[in-house]
């Protein structure tokens, strides 16, 4: 299958006062480039299933352990073997608890006041989920596929311009015009004054303007204890850019709310199926395409 690039043009322009020269406007033209073949992996059958079972294995090996150890030596006791005690041998018609020492309080055992937790979470269980080569591979191709299905990445809830009539969107060339003068940019190395505003001019000019208005709008503080652990805000996922090289166009478009940044080397089906949901609105750069095939 054969998809024409989106080749841009941005018209820079900024009106002249008194007091200096204004912020710089942008007006984007987007028009079709030369056509270049995709990769087999676009064309596989869908398999939803493992695509969750990719996504749970990427989460499971992510997790950290968790929970106490057995103390010994001059290693702090664990929560509810802080305690000094004894047991006061047979003979008392009490049940064999430990005490504390020099009291009748127990302590210690997990069905006492302030003991110990009973079989409680322990750092050496292993919470990785293994998955196999082809099996992960197939699932990022299967997540592939999902991204060039049009009602598919809506009903997943991105917003979509009229304008955007297939998918996926491939970046071509990329020429500036200043004052009359023509510069053409490579992409990939695309960061250059203003940088930021002008990736988002162009996702605008692309017909994508909307979505990253739902994501920067649904931006919301997240319930619970995770806001005291750095994980105050939570932000819809919205557009992943696929890149070659992790440089200047990354650079400028990672801080846009909702939108991820990924080499085409470290593509995997999480960053194209968000909880194991298809469908993502996904842009290549031509340079990403090439480096799939």
């Amino acid at each position: 299958m054969k998809v024409a690039v989106k080749d841009i043009t941005n018209t820079i322009s900024a009106d002249e006062l008194d007091a200096g020269r204004l912020q710089d406007t942008f007006e984007i033209s987007v028009s079709d480039g030369s056509k270049i073949a995709l990769p087999d992996s676009f064309a596989t059958p869908l398999r939803e299933d493992l695509v969750k079972l990719a996504v749970a294995s990427s989460r499971a090996n992510r997790r950290q352990p968790y929970g106490s150890r057995p103390h010994g030596g001059k290693r702090k006791p664990m929560a509810g073997m802080k305690h000094s005690v004894e047991w006061w041998g047979k003979g008392r018609g009490v049940s064999r608890i430990m005490r504390r020492t020099g009291q009748k309080r127990a302590a210690q055992n997990p069905h006492t006041l302030g003991g110990r937790r009973a079989h409680g979470p322990k750092v050496e269980k292993i919470w990785a989920r293994k998955l196999n080569q082809k099996e992960r591979r197939l699932a990022r191709d299967t997540a592939l596929r999902a991204t060039t299905d049009m009602e598919m990445v809506s009903s997943r809830g991105h917003q979509i311009s009229e304008d955007v009539s297939s998918l996926p969107i491939i970046l071509g060339n990329y020429v500036e015009v200043r004052d009359g003068k023509k510069e053409e940019f490579d992409f990939e190395s695309f960061n250059h004054g203003s940088a930021t505003r002008k990736v988002l001019a162009i996702f605008d000019g692309l017909g994508l303007g909307e979505d990253l208005q739902r994501a920067r709008e649904g931006r919301k503080i997240r319930a619970g204890k995770a806001t005291m652990r750095g994980r105050v805000h939570k932000t819809p996922k919205s557009i992943l850019l696929v890149v070659k090289e992790k440089s200047g166009l990354a650079q400028a478009a990672r801080n846009l709310p909702g939108v991820d940044v990924v080499a085409a080397k470290d593509l995997n089906a999480e960053d194209l199926a968000p909880g194991g949901a298809l469908g993502r609105l996904t842009v290549f750069t031509k340079s990403a395409v090439e480096e799939l095939n």
